[in-house]
């Protein structure tokens, strides 16, 4: 019923999509592929080398993360002086901690 091009594609698709690539990532590997043409080792190889590096990075966050969960749920309200949890890139941490929704100094307006 489909052509082995085809059915080669979506084993493409199923394989990368089972190690964890986003299925727009897969989209666009294989748009650089001639049409008609089935994904060979050669592009599996070619591909793959791009996506282990990604796959590294994304293996290094989530140890990070498992790694702080302990002192997230130790201290139970997110406040740490360090959460990458609920603020990975928080720049005012290095300098006060706990919740900050205006800068320091300003009072919030009075509800009426």
């Amino acid at each position: 019923r489909y052509s082995r091009d085809a059915l080669r594609r979506v084993a493409f698709v199923r394989a990368a999509q089972r190690v964890g690539i986003p299925l727009v990532t897969i989209r666009e590997a294989l748009a650089e592929l001639p049409e008609e043409r089935t994904p060979n080792r050669e592009d599996w190889a070619r591909l793959s080398e791009v996506w282990r590096k990604e796959l590294d990075e994304r293996i290094g966050q989530l140890h990070r993360l498992r790694d702080h969960l302990t002192d997230c749920i130790g201290c139970g309200c997110l406040s740490l002086e360090t959460c990458v949890l609920s603020n990975p890139d928080d720049i005012v941490g290095e300098r006060i901690t706990g919740s900050r929704l205006m800068p320091e100094g300003r009072k919030p307006p009075r509800r009426t």
